[in-house]
C-alpha cells in the first residue's frame, strides 16, 4: 500500500521537484500539491494524506501555523517540515506546532523519502543541526521556557522504567542505545516508548523530548546526539 504524500510549497518547481522524486517511488504517491498553507489545510483535510511534506515560508498562511491546524485535527496526517532557512524560531515553532520531522531542502533525495517514510511510520527525523540546536537551546533556557516549569504532576502516570526511558530518549539515544545502557531487549524499549507516548497522549520522540526538557526531567547532552 503506497504513502500517500501532500507536497505544500509556494515554489512551483520546486514544489514539482519535490513531488516528481517521491512520485518516483514505488511506495509513495503524491496525491496533491499545494501553493500556500491555506490550501495545504484544505486539501489535507480533503485528501487524507499520510504525510504533509509542509514548506515554512508560505503565503495566505506559514507552514507553522498550517502544520498547527493540520496536526490539531483527529486521524491527522504526520507532517515533515521542509525549509531554506536554519534559523532557532523555525526548528522550535514547528515541533511545538505538531511537525514530526525538520529537514533542510538541500537533503539528498534519498534522506527526503527516507523522513518520509520514518514519520509515516511513526518516528521522528531531525536535521543533525536542529537537534543541535534543540538541545542547546534548552542548556541556555532560550526554546520557550525554563526547565521545569510545566507540572511534575505529569508524570504519575509512568512507571520507574517508562520514566528512565523517557530520561534516556531525550538525550537522543536510540532505541538500541537505551537497550543496552538499560539491559533490556529493543522489543522492551519500544514497549516502554510506546506506553510513554499513550499515557502521556504525545505523538511521537519529538514530542516527548521536549515534554522532558520543558520538566526538567532531562538535561542537554554535547552536540552532535540525536533523536
Amino acid at each position: 500500500m503506497s504513502l500517500r504524500v501532500l507536497v505544500a510549497d509556494d515554489q512551483g518547481i520546486v514544489r514539482a521537484g519535490f513531488a516528481a522524486v517521491i512520485d518516483a517511488e514505488e511506495d509513495m504517491t503524491v496525491v496533491g500539491e499545494a501553493a500556500d498553507g491555506a490550501e495545504a489545510v484544505r486539501l489535507a483535510g480533503e485528501l487524507a494524506p499520510d504525510v504533509v511534506v509542509m514548506d515554512v515560508r508560505m503565503p495566505e498562511l506559514d507552514g507553522i501555523a498550517a502544520t498547527r491546524i493540520i496536526t490539531g485535527r483527529q486521524d491527522a496526517p504526520r507532517v515533515l517540515v521542509l525549509t531554506t532557512f536554519d534559523l532557532d524560531a523555525y526548528v522550535f515553532d514547528a515541533l511545538r506546532a505538531g511537525a514530526s520531522g525538520f529537514l533542510l531542502k538541500d537533503v539528498y533525495a534519498s534522506e527526503l523519502l527516507q523522513g518520509i517514510r520514518v514519520v509515516a511510520a511513526g518516528e521522528s527525523v531531525l536535521a543533525p543541526s536542529a537537534t543541535r540546536r534543540l538541545i542547546g537551546h534548552y542548556a541556555s533556557g532560550a526554546a520557550g521556557g525554563t526547565p521545569g516549569e510545566r507540572a511534575p504532576g505529569e508524570l504519575d502516570s509512568l512507571t520507574g522504567r517508562e520514566r528512565g526511558v523517557l530520561t534516556l530518549l531525550a538525550t537522543g539515544l536510540t532505541n538500541a542505545e537505551i537497550a543496552e545502557q538499560l539491559g533490556i531487549t529493543v522489543g522492551t524499549v519500544k514497549s516502554h516508548v510506546n506506553a510513554v507516548l499513550r499515557k502521556l497522549g504525545l505523538r511521537d520522540r519529538v514530542q516527548a523530548t521536549i515534554l522532558a526538557y520543558d520538566l526538567g526531567l532531562a538535561r542537554p547532552n554535547p552536540p552532535g546526539t540525536h533523536l
